[in-house]
């Protein structure tokens, strides 16, 4: 089985660890009433506040401004006032309720949806309690208002994430060849953004198998873009490890 925690850590490049703190983490989690996934935790003390390849912004519950705890404090209270009900008669995978399993959303509580990163795309990300039957899955609000489950743990959806997957909704892959690039945030007035990228991932193209995530209603057929494959890694599409 794919140990994805390392898998990310292996792609993504050495951790800098910088905002490390348990302390921080036991705070936000009595903040929110439960624990956080050990597998985001570990990512995030990795690398945040950072941005992945551009999309994707990690917070760290430690830093001294924009804090995790903001983020999932300003993301839950927005979505909250939001009306994400529609008539999902004709389209029940796509109801975020029968994705998670739940009568009714509520967002940044223990029962509820919390947002684990920040995407600069129409897309929103949410950890669940449960997606599919999975315990602790990812259900992404997909910019077209429609919903995606995706039973897997959040290490798993950043890896395939990264490696080129589409990890919102249908036809959502951004494909980046090369290293991963990480832009870290400035967290000081005299700090500015730092770009690093990670190691050499051998990166080819390649025609996808688009994976269609769990919940997701797929329209017309559209022509497959060139993605990028890692060497040795499994295809998109492939659930087995």
């Amino acid at each position: 089985m794919t140990d994805y925690p390392r898998a990310v850590l292996d792609m993504i490049g050495p951790p800098e660890n910088r905002y490390a703190d348990p302390a921080a983490w036991a705070r936000l989690e009595t903040q929110l009433g439960t624990e956080l996934p050990a597998d985001h935790k570990t990512i995030v003390d990795a690398y945040a506040p950072t941005q992945i390849n551009g999309h994707l912004q990690l917070s760290h519950p430690a830093t001294p401004r924009r804090t995790l705890s903001e983020v999932i404090r300003d993301t839950s209270r927005a979505w909250s006032r939001t009306r994400w009900e529609r008539d999902w008669t004709n389209d029940p995978g796509s109801d975020p309720r029968l994705i998670c399993g739940l009568r009714d959303l509520a967002f940044g509580t223990p029962q509820g949806l919390m947002p684990p990163a920040s995407p600069d795309r129409r897309d929103i990300i949410f950890l669940a309690p449960r997606v599919h039957g999975f315990p602790g899955g990812i259900c992404v609000a997909c910019g077209d208002g429609d919903w995606a489950g995706h039973p897997m743990p959040f290490a798993e959806w950043l890896y395939r994430f990264l490696i080129g997957e589409d990890m919102a909704g249908y036809k959502s892959a951004a494909y980046y060849p090369g290293p991963v690039k990480l832009e870290s945030m400035p967290m000081t007035p005299d700090e500015h953004i730092r770009v690093t990228y990670g190691p050499d991932r051998g990166m080819q193209t390649w025609t996808p198998r688009t994976r269609r995530p769990q919940g997701f209603r797929v329209g017309t057929a559209q022509r497959v873009p060139v993605a990028l494959r890692v060497r040795g890694a499994r295809e998109p599409g492939s659930l087995a490890a």
